[in-house]
């Protein structure tokens, strides 16, 4: 491991990097382990798991800046990532829940939306995401987790700075967004309703939007994603009580809110044990 990480440039600034820079360093990581930019490990009981992309050590400036910034955000400041990890290139899909279902017995709640086929697997909470991973860890031999805040929103910003990966607005051709919410948080009138798309109202088949630098596809919109760190402080602008360790951190924003909501600095507490139709997972795997 130490031989491996040796062989990998110390951290950069990932913001003073072109995309082709972006993508070499990316390139490097991958080579220092022997793996592609992008892979999937094999599974025991045949097949493959989740599709991976390497993401290199860096340091990238994490939060929002004042200009930016709504109740939740955390303020701006330089976060190192010291390791590198892979990350799914998409959010869980149901699909790939329903082959842990089949090869472990395990029967989910028959009563609650699902997705099918490719869309995000949803209406499932995070102790039993916590047992899809275990089972992911047991058929490949490798460690399979939640991410942190810190490693989703810099897998998500691929070295960007603005408020998207794509730019400082968000485009209908974009991201899977609610599209009669305001994308700014400083509108009024008619333009509180811009991106003018049309709403689909649900979370769409991953793979539908353009993907990142680093190669991972809905990142903004379409559902929300469990990270592993708990929530600190209120859980709403009203309340003056910190929330307690069952909520965690969130990301990415979804098909029910608007696009500010979808940022790579936002942020929302949902609760451990949630179900919702717009809440799913991206799977981190360690290297």
């Amino acid at each position: 491991m130490n031989e491996r990480l040796a062989t990998i440039s110390t951290p950069v600034f990932v913001h003073d990097l072109g995309a082709q820079a972006l993508q070499a360093l990316q390139a490097e990581a991958a080579r220092a382990f022997g793996l592609e930019r992008f892979f999937r490990d094999a599974l025991k009981s045949g097949g493959e798991g989740p599709e991976l992309a390497v993401i290199p050590p860096g340091v990238f400036e994490m939060g929002s800046g004042e200009a930016e910034a709504r109740f939740g955000d955390l303020p701006a400041r330089n976060t190192s990532i010291d390791k590198p990890f892979a990350i799914g290139r998409y959010t869980i899909t149901a699909e790939e829940f329903g082959r842990f279902e089949t090869a472990s017995g395990f029967h989910w709640q028959d009563h609650l939306v699902r997705g099918e086929g490719s869309q995000p697997a949803i209406n499932i909470d995070l102790e039993t995401f916590q047992a899809y991973l275990d089972w992911l860890s047991e058929q490949t031999g490798q460690r399979y987790r939640l991410p942190s805040e810190a490693e989703w929103e810099y897998a998500a910003r691929a070295g960007s700075r603005t408020a998207y990966c794509h730019g400082e607005h968000l485009t209908c051709s974009e991201a899977n967004v609610g599209s009669f919410a305001p994308p700014r948080k400083a509108v009024s009138g008619w333009r509180r309703f811009l991106p003018f798309c049309v709403p689909l109202n649900r979370a769409v088949e991953v793979g539908s939007y353009p993907a990142n630098l680093w190669g991972l596809y809905e990142v903004h919109g379409n559902v929300w994603e469990f990270t592993a760190d708990r929530w600190i402080g209120p859980i709403d602008a009203m309340s003056r009580k910190p929330a307690q360790g069952d909520w965690r951190v969130t990301k990415g924003g979804s098909w029910f809110e608007g696009a500010f909501d979808a940022r790579s600095a936002a942020r929302k507490p949902r609760f451990h044990n949630e179900l919702d139709v717009n809440l799913g997972l991206r799977v981190v795997r360690e290297l």
